[in-house]
């Protein structure tokens, strides 16, 4: 049987929160689901040894560039596209009647998606545990987990000279956005502090956006940098191993943060400024949140509260 589910939300984040629900489909039917989503996810940096995932479609794979809509061309394309596969069921985590007319003009027979024109205050987890529980009778409470090969963690280990006698901590200090990056003293201050006490290895996750750089270069070009291991030159797929070879991970609202805790890797979230749950929904994590709030959510604008004082405790309770 072929099964495909579409997600288009944008991020890497949102693409590994719906795991556990394509894996409960990839279960029930026995059979791995293909999965239509964005670019911008990019999934197939990281999905590509995941069993329960087949094919990765892009559904804006012909989209031109900086064009502000989908286009009729592009729609038309993707339904060749997505007819070629022979799909026999589809799964729409979400309310667009576009997707819908996609499927059905793809000659999909069996659809199932969210309610129609109800994309308002839709929660990112529990609205798709509702709908699989209605559709399927199914429960859906697993971490999200993505697979990868012991050899490229093996291989990854002596690349990189990673010592398991050693506290070998992953730093996501990049973020999509200024208010999710917490500033490098804290991070400098974590260092610090924890190398005090543990022989440690750290590191540094970035992409490449300048202001990100800033926070990396200020890292390296301390008194730490010895210590110091940046992999902004590494693709998403290369820095995965390097990552499961870590012993925890101390993150930014970022992509990260999510791969880190799908790997298995406990992972202190940084929540400056953004919604709790992206940084609470794994077992895996462990949320730190300014100082002087309750919660955290969008305009929270907290990065400069967040205590590293509170990092350093979680992180001893972890290593412990």
């Amino acid at each position: 049987m072929k099964i495909l589910a579409i997600q288009n939300r944008m991020g890497i984040g949102d693409t590994i929160i719906f795991l556990p629900f394509i894996k409960a489909l990839s279960k029930n039917f026995n059979t791995p689901i293909s999965l239509l989503v964005k670019k911008s996810s990019k999934a197939d940096q990281y999905l590509y040894q995941t069993d329960y995932v087949d094919k990765i479609i892009f559904l804006d794979e012909n989209k031109k560039e900086n064009s502000n809509h989908d286009g009729f061309l592009n729609n038309l394309s993707l339904i060749k596209n997505i007819k070629n596969h022979n799909f026999e069921k589809v799964f729409i985590f979400n309310s667009s009647l576009r997707y819908n007319l996609i499927a059905r003009f793809s000659g999909i027979t069996k659809i199932y998606q969210y309610p129609l024109f109800e994309k308002t205050n839709q929660h990112i987890t529990n609205t798709p545990k509702k709908f699989l529980k209605e559709q399927l009778n199914l429960e859906v409470n697993d971490d999200p987990i993505i697979e990868i090969d012991n050899m490229l963690i093996s291989n990854s280990a002596k690349k990189f000279q990673i010592n398991q006698n050693e506290i070998n901590i992953l730093l996501g200090v990049g973020g999509s956005g200024p208010t999710k990056r917490i500033p490098t003293h804290i991070f400098l201050k974590v260092i610090e502090e924890i190398s005090k006490k543990k022989k440690c290895k750290f590191f540094l996750a970035t992409g490449k956006d300048p202001d990100e750089q800033v926070i990396l270069n200020e890292i390296l070009q301390s008194r730490f940098r010895k210590l110091c291991i940046p992999l902004d030159n590494l693709s998403i797929k290369e820095t995965l191993p390097v990552i499961k070879n870590c012993n925890l991970s101390i993150c930014n609202d970022t992509s990260f943060s999510h791969l880190s805790a799908a790997l298995k890797i406990k992972t202190i979230t940084l929540m400056a400024d953004t919604p709790l749950i992206y940084g609470s929904y794994s077992s895996k994590m462990y949320p730190i949140i300014p100082d002087g709030v309750e919660t955290v959510s969008h305009n929270t604008l907290g990065k400069d509260r967040i205590d590293p004082q509170k990092i350093l405790s979680k992180l001893n309770e972890i290593i412990s």
